[in-house]
């Protein structure tokens, strides 16, 4: 077998190289003999151009306005990987004016009919393709179906090193990989759809400033939750026992045991105290709804260790039916029915189709905001003699029906489907199991937040 050495392939000749750059200087209509001059002395200093990359950041930097399109070349031409430290420094304005032609040009128009055929705005898809696509094609050296997820890991790492070098945060860079990812995941470069961004961090640190006796016993019940009890839920838990146990500290800082809880010195001062907390989100005093929902997580916990025999249960039982506030029973509003036709005619008349489908949906319906997100494209159903029949999924309730769909109805389902953007199917939230959501958005599943808003 013959060395690495002799049987890689040669370099290209520098004259081969000026012939091309001549060549996309007239396809383009753009460049001068200084650049011509400029690139012809970049040639005879680096015949390999690759070796160029090696050199000190600063010195890349450098370059003259002359050598600047030449360098845009070499890199958009794939002769060129100049490192990620210079494509995070360096601006790439004159990108898509040297794109026409280019060995990037297929796959970033690939990328940007993608990101507009899940819904993206070509504004938003052109700025994605130019600040993630093309500096990942660059640098890979490979096609937009080569990509791997270790690419994109390596342009997060080079993000990190640009803040920690300059201090310069990298929001706008993360918010379009966000984008890209989703857009590759429907291409199937990327074999799994983008991951959630909020991801619920360890007990331990969510019991941060508890003191340490009730900490274990906190992060011991909330283990013991997992098993039965979904992750959402047993986050919300452990929000509202963090509550009880920072305050402790300040009304007992010798506390030393569960079974050293006393109503008195300690249950009784933390019910006062939730008529003056305020919420975190809002800065606002909670409501009387989230009053109750901490007293009954801490009543939930005390009862349950105790049901279990945990050694260091409270000797006696701590807090009652009457310590839950009581929330306000208003009857439900009826909606006048010019009022509902006004809603209805202005969701008809909406610019953004697909929320607005969704709400007429559940109008027609009587769907949980959580029922009608989860519903799939297969979720009419015809019934042989009783017509077309609405498949609601389980959902909050635990609970699963059919509801009658009336023509109108029908209709409105047809113009969502027609309405909703094409994609991969993405896991289910609660199952994992690919689904096809009817209501999806810029490849993803619409959200709660955004139907509301």
């Amino acid at each position: 077998m013959l060395p690495a050495t002799v049987s890689a392939p040669a370099a290209e000749p520098p004259a081969s190289i000026l012939a091309a750059y001549a060549a996309h200087r007239a396809r383009s209509g753009r460049g001068n003999i200084l650049c011509y001059r400029a690139a012809r002395s970049f040639l005879r200093r680096w015949p390999d151009v690759q070796a160029w990359a090696s050199l000190p950041l600063p010195l890349r930097l450098a370059a003259d306005h002359n050598t600047r399109p030449f360098v845009t070349f070499l890199m958009v031409s794939r002769r060129l990987r100049p490192g990620w430290d210079y494509l995070m420094a360096r601006k790439l304005s004159s990108f898509w004016r040297d794109l026409d032609g280019s060995a990037l040009q297929l796959d970033l128009d690939r990328f940007m009919a993608a990101a507009r055929g899940l819904g993206f705005t070509q504004r938003v898809a052109s700025a994605v393709a130019s600040q993630i696509i093309a500096r990942l094609l660059i640098q890979a050296g490979r096609g937009l179906q080569e990509l791997t997820e270790r690419d994109l890991m390596d342009l997060v790492d080079a993000c990190q090193a640009r803040k920690a070098a300059t201090g310069r945060g990298w929001k706008h860079y993360r918010s379009a990989l966000h984008t890209a990812r989703q857009v590759l995941f429907h291409l199937q470069v990327l074999d799994s759809p983008v991951p959630p961004s909020q991801v619920m961090l360890p007990f331990e640190t969510r019991m941060a400033g508890v003191a340490e006796p009730l900490r274990a016993a906190f992060v011991a019940y909330l283990r013991r939750k997992s098993a039965t009890c979904r992750p959402k839920t047993v986050s919300t838990i452990a929000t509202r026992l963090a509550h009880f146990g920072r305050f402790l500290p300040e009304s007992d800082p010798g506390l030393a045991s569960l079974a050293q809880l006393d109503r008195c010195q300690h249950i009784e001062p933390y019910l006062a105290s939730m008529m003056a907390a305020v919420s975190s989100a809002t800065g606002q005093p909670i409501t009387v709804a989230g009053r109750a929902r901490r007293v009954s997580a801490l009543a939930c916990f005390l009862a349950e260790i105790t049901e279990w025999g945990w050694p260091d249960q409270p000797p006696r039982r701590l807090l009652f039916r009457s310590d839950i506030p009581r929330l306000p029973r208003p009857l439900p509003r009826y909606l006048p029915v010019d009022a509902d036709r006004r809603i209805t005619e202005a969701l008809a008349a909406s610019a953004y189709r697909l929320a607005a489908g969704a709400l007429l949906l559940q109008r027609a319906c009587g769907l949980r905001i959580g029922e009608l997100l989860d519903l799939e494209l297969d979720c009419v159903h015809e019934v042989p003699g009783q017509g077309s029949w609405l498949k609601v999924p389980l959902g909050k309730l635990e609970t699963e029906r059919m509801v009658p769909l009336d023509e109108e109805t029908l209709v409105l389902i047809d113009r969502i489907t027609a309405t909703r953007p094409e994609g991969r199917p993405i896991p289910h939230p609660r199952t994992g199991r690919p689904a096809q959501f009817l209501f999806t958005h810029h490849g993803e599943r619409l959200s709660q937040n955004a139907l509301r808003a």
